[in-house]
């Protein structure tokens, strides 16, 4: 059976933040993409500290390059869904399908035009308050908690 979601982080550049997510994860039995080279060593410190133990049982995957997760993803037929400040429809808008693979860019760059290209959606976490972007391991939080709640409401299991 296919996962409810996985994520995906672009050559992400802090690990705070990726053990942060890595966390999260293997709390909600959700798998994790890393497409490389990511801003730090894998084996930071500061990716344990914040993963906390959490990390031997985080379901990650990771990737050389973005034509190597591009490649598998396309030949898994996955949906790709970008969070971007770029988005026009607002995250809570969509309607998320049973194995989407949600996309998150560099803390520092977000993700280049081809990556853009590629993505089948790009969503937008709406900020009325006038922010110019949320912490990635916030808006991680706020779309898989989204993304989780719409497909439980609809039966379907988060199996991986």
């Amino acid at each position: 059976m296919q996962e409810t979601v996985r994520i995906a982080l672009y050559q992400p550049d802090i690990a705070g933040n990726t053990g942060t997510i890595l966390r999260l994860a293997a709390c909600l039995a959700l798998g994790v993409d890393l497409i490389e080279p990511a801003g730090f060593d894998l084996s930071d410190r500061a990716l344990r500290r914040a993963g906390m133990d959490y990390l031997e049982r985080a379901a990650l995957t990771r990737h050389l390059d973005w034509t190597a997760f591009e490649d598998r993803r396309v030949s898994e037929g996955r949906r790709l869904i970008l969070f971007t400040t770029k988005g026009a429809l607002p995250y809570t808008d969509f309607s998320f399908r049973p194995g989407d693979i949600l996309l998150f860019g560099r803390e520092s760059a977000g993700v280049p035009d081809p990556v853009h290209d590629a993505a089948d959606h790009r969503l937008l976490i709406p900020m009325p308050g006038g922010g110019r972007s949320l912490n990635v391991a916030m808006s991680v939080a706020m779309a898989t908690g989204e993304a989780t709640r719409q497909l439980a409401a609809i039966g379907t299991s988060g199996l991986r």
